[in-house]
């Protein structure tokens, strides 16, 4: 049984969703939802700034992130809590993108006490936001977020960038069925100008969203400039 949502007194409130960046091996200040507009954190290496593909996850264990520097999207909207807006099952557990190392566990997650999503610290998972639809929704945004990559290592998201229109997405759900998506869109999208509540609608065509960091390192805030935001449509 999953959590319910926040309960709220108004049909929308603002939070923010993290997508962690960099800096796995330096630690971060707090997450800023409510405290602050952008963390502070060191530059990744020089050889980080332009990753390529090629990384394959560790048959051991995942490679975590002691403390990722957070990404904000402002506005992911909050509806009141009710029955209507409780995710259906089966939930998503895995994520596959076709001609990549993307190729990960997938996690429900929720929303942080200070207003934020949830993003796992695994480089070799990512977060489904359990309060939105699933993927396989008859209406709405599925969204899936992840982080893209560390000081040392190129990561499997670090690819989604570079991902062809027309590539198949695989989303395998708990009760062991299959989902299949086409990508139709993949694109930078500056922070100052990302509607977090066009991401997370719930109303209109169903869409799976994928969202990972990108775009320029801004050594002086910490974090990149863009999101890189990939849109699919069911198959």
């Amino acid at each position: 049984m999953r959590s319910r949502p926040p309960a709220v007194t108004a049909a929308v409130l603002a939070a923010l969703l993290l997508v962690g960046c960099a800096q796995a091996d330096s630690p971060a200040d707090p997450a800023p939802a409510i405290t602050a507009p952008v963390p502070s954190a060191s530059a990744p290496a020089e050889d980080v700034g332009t990753p390529t593909p090629g990384a394959t996850p560790p048959t051991d264990a995942p490679a975590t992130v002691a403390a990722a520097p957070p990404v904000t999207i402002p506005e992911v909207p909050l509806q009141k809590a009710d029955g209507a807006l409780q995710p259906r099952d089966p939930a998503p557990v895995s994520l596959a993108i076709a001609g990549t190392d993307i190729a990960v566990k997938v996690v429900d997650v929720g929303i942080e006490e200070n207003d934020a999503m949830e993003i796992p610290d695994s480089f070799y998972e990512a977060g489904w936001y359990r309060y939105g639809p699933t993927p396989g929704a008859d209406a709405g945004n599925a969204v899936i977020a992840a982080h893209v990559d560390s000081l040392t290592e190129v990561m499997p998201f670090a690819q989604l960038k570079d991902v062809a229109i027309g590539t198949t997405v695989t989303v395998g759900l708990e009760d062991g069925r299959t989902l299949t998506y086409s990508v139709s869109d993949v694109r930078n999208v500056p922070k100052a100008t990302l509607n977090g509540s066009e991401i997370f609608k719930r109303d209109g065509d169903h869409e799976l969203k994928i969202i990972t960091c990108g775009g320029e390192w801004l050594a002086e805030e910490g974090d990149y400039e863009d999101n890189v935001v990939l849109t699919a449509l069911p198959l």
